[in-house]
């Protein structure tokens, strides 16, 4: 037996066009003094990042494919299918880069090789929604002789942020400033400018404010306004609002706000003409504000969420949901109980006629730094099969 440990070195979050880089081990478990200890041997092993897109049938109609051979593992198949068994299409794959060819291990040895390749810049984000999927993976793959191949699967989250793609690297950095007594890969350089780059970009593009007023009001009147000082956030960052109630002139008796997300299907795509947009709520944040003059909300943009994108089937939009409960009546909500000579108690109305609405205000997210999306991914950096 033969113990195989997968390993991101940073953390199971890239950003697209970062560079991957996983330490593969192989280990032989047992001890040089055990009486049933021998070698062990390994025919070969490969390694291959590839993108899985799985559409619902229920609401996205793709295009027939081209016949394809069926998915089956002969028992002394040779070629390395990193996406044998999985559902739906590969739509990305990075080429196949072998680890080694003949392992041989001895009663506890061990050997760890390096795999390192580029994310396509070009690929969709990871995204679990209601009408498609994409999901990213590094597949190793490896074989004893006359032996079917054993696949350890090592998913990982890409984000993509527009812009890296079209920043081009200067040639020369003679004046850049560097450390002589360090020795460091280029392409561990390019990564390492590119992760600077992306945390720049985002910067700029979410620490700009400016004040956007907004006046709330229905077919009776106005009932106030909401103020935001930004609408481009980074996932991680919070959205944060304040209403003004006191220059309104119909009462608010409840506000609730939802921070959602639009997931439309193209047209071309639509299993039904016309059929509805799917929304996720990801925070929401009600209130009551009767005889209330200021409030505020505060929604997170939760780390482990998708920002906007845009692909060839589907969008995915940010937004906020404001939903306004108002008083039907001009005449005051609250009535006395009670006679001259006992206390006084105020009572709210037993009925009340209301109105109700809503609004919808678009927002954009933006990645964030891959390392602080680490910290909350639900994939584990290690992985391991036994062979």
């Amino acid at each position: 037996m033969i113990e195989v440990l997968a390993k991101l070195g940073r953390g199971p979050v890239f950003l697209a066009g970062e560079m991957l880089e996983c330490v593969i081990t192989f280990t032989n478990p047992l001890s040089a003094s055990s009486t049933s200890a021998s070698s062990e041997m390994l025919a070969w092993a490969s390694a291959q990042i590839h993108c899985q897109f799985h559409a619902s049938e229920s609401r996205v109609a793709l295009p027939p494919s081209d016949g394809s051979k069926p998915d089956v593992q002969a028992e002394n198949e040779t070629v390395f299918v990193p996406n044998r068994g999985e559902r739906g299409q590969c739509i990305l794959s990075t080429p196949p880069k072998i680890l080694f060819c003949d392992l041989r291990l001895d009663p506890g040895e061990s050997k760890s090789y390096s795999y390192c390749e580029t994310l396509p810049v070009d690929g969709p984000p990871s995204f679990r929604g209601q009408s498609v999927k994409y999901v990213y993976k590094l597949t190793i793959g490896c074989q004893r002789v006359n032996s079917p191949i054993k696949l350890l699967r090592v998913p990982f989250r890409v984000l993509v942020l527009h812009g890296l793609k079209d920043y081009q690297f200067p040639q020369d950095e003679a004046v850049a400033p560097s450390n002589p007594f360090l020795e460091e890969e280029e392409g561990l350089k390019k990564d390492s400018r590119l992760a600077d780059l992306a945390t720049e970009l985002l910067m700029v593009a979410t620490s700009r404010r400016s004040l956007h007023l907004y006046n709330i009001s229905n077919t009776r009147g106005k009932v106030g306004t909401f103020c935001i000082f930004k609408t481009v956030y980074k996932i991680g960052e919070d959205v944060i609002g304040t209403f003004n109630f006191s220059e309104g002139d119909i009462p608010c008796l409840q506000y609730s706000v939802s921070l959602q997300t639009e997931e439309s299907v193209r047209e071309e795509f639509q299993r039904r003409r016309g059929q509805p947009v799917s929304f996720s709520t990801h925070a929401r944040h009600q209130e009551a504000c009767l005889h209330t003059a200021q409030s505020s909300f505060s929604l997170p943009v939760p780390l482990s969420s998708t920002p906007g994108f845009t692909t060839n089937i589907v969008s995915l939009k940010w937004r906020l949901h404001f939903e306004f409960v108002t008083s039907g009546e001009s005449a005051g909500t609250c009535v006395v109980r009670g006679s001259p000579s006992e206390a006084i108690t105020w009572t709210g109305v037993e009925q009340i006629q209301v109105d109700t609405f809503s609004w919808d205000l678009p927002i954009k997210v933006l990645p964030t730094n891959p390392i602080l999306a680490s910290y909350v991914s639900q994939f584990s950096s290690a992985n391991s099969i036994s062979i």
